[in-house]
């Protein structure tokens, strides 16, 4: 199965793309009337005279982020963002999530709905970089949000540097990104579980011997210099839509020289590209929580100046 590419617009329009539907139709949830603006046609303008264009086809339903960059036409002329209206704004009243095609494609950030025009205007003007928007982001993936400062800012102005796509599995996958150690990469695994001969860690896990505070981690290993060097920004456009990955975890320069072996998770459903640090024997409660939706990415992002609540 393949997505439908997106529509080419005219010069100047930037795309609002539908990704949550029901028997077919598109939702939008309260997200028309906030961002305001006026109907010209088929396109919104909104403050700043910026031309929004909503689009909509059901084979888009439950499409991440990360995966927009893949149905840009090649031949066709998009600005440097898109907008989404998916599940998090539909049903949870979310901001808006913009979507980078420019600059590091695949990455998001939410934005307030009502400065949505206020900010497409910075954006398409140039006076607005997405770097801008990474870096001023909250704990929520907000663009100035008022729920503190990530204890882990998230990096601007990474390299162009293509990457090869990652596997595709419905479960988490484990990247290593740094080379240098590699006694160091190999107690990591140890301390994971150790990795059968297909590359898993934990692929069956004997539920009886199972510690509830430190549920271990499934995932396949990617152990692959291909991907050396990758950031949280770059992930989400490396996952395959049909077969989408849990989590992303990244074992990068930090996992081998800071204590608990810290695991850098990556976002990519809510806010493409967030990230979390987090203890390696911690990403199994993580992606448990996410997959039933018992938690949030939210809560495992540490805030600046306190202390997260599996160190507590």
């Amino acid at each position: 199965m393949s997505f439908p590419a997106l529509p080419r617009s005219a010069p100047g329009e930037v795309l609002l793309i539908g990704t949550c539907y029901e028997d077919g139709k598109v939702l939008w949830g309260g997200l028309l009337g906030e961002i305001g603006g006026r109907e010209e046609g088929d396109v919104r303008v909104l403050d700043g005279e910026v031309r929004l264009r909503p689009v909509a086809d059901s084979a888009w339903h439950y499409l991440h982020g990360g995966n927009i960059p893949a149905l840009v036409p090649t031949d066709g002329v998009l600005p440097p963002v898109a907008v989404l209206a998916d599940i998090p704004v539909v049903y949870g009243g979310d901001g808006p999530l913009l979507v980078d095609l420019a600059a590091t494609p695949g990455r998001g950030v939410r934005v307030p709905a009502a400065r949505l025009g206020e900010i497409l205007a910075e954006v398409l003007a140039g006076r607005l970089e997405f770097d801008d928007l990474v870096g001023a982001m909250d704990t929520y993936g907000m663009y100035q949000g008022e729920g503190g400062r990530p204890a882990h800012p998230a990096a601007t102005a990474l390299p162009r540097r293509a990457f090869p796509t990652l596997p595709a599995t419905e479960a988490a996958l484990l990247v290593r990104t740094s080379f240098d150690d590699e006694p160091g990469w190999r107690a990591l695994l140890d301390e994971l579980g150790g990795t059968d001969e297909d590359g898993w860690v934990n692929a069956d896990p004997d539920l009886d011997d199972i510690d509830p505070d430190h549920y271990p981690v499934q995932a396949l290993v990617v152990d692959d210099h291909a991907f050396e060097g990758l950031l949280p920004g770059q992930v989400p456009a490396l996952v395959p839509p049909h077969e989408h990955a849990t989590l992303v975890a990244l074992a990068d320069a930090r996992t081998f020289t800071e204590p608990g072996r810290p695991l850098t998770v990556v976002d990519l459903y809510d806010v493409p590209g967030r990230s979390a640090v987090l203890p390696c024997r911690q990403v199994g409660s993580m992606a448990c929580n996410l997959e039933i939706a018992n938690m949030d990415f939210d809560d495992f992002v540490a805030v600046e100046g306190e202390k997260p609540w599996w160190d507590a």
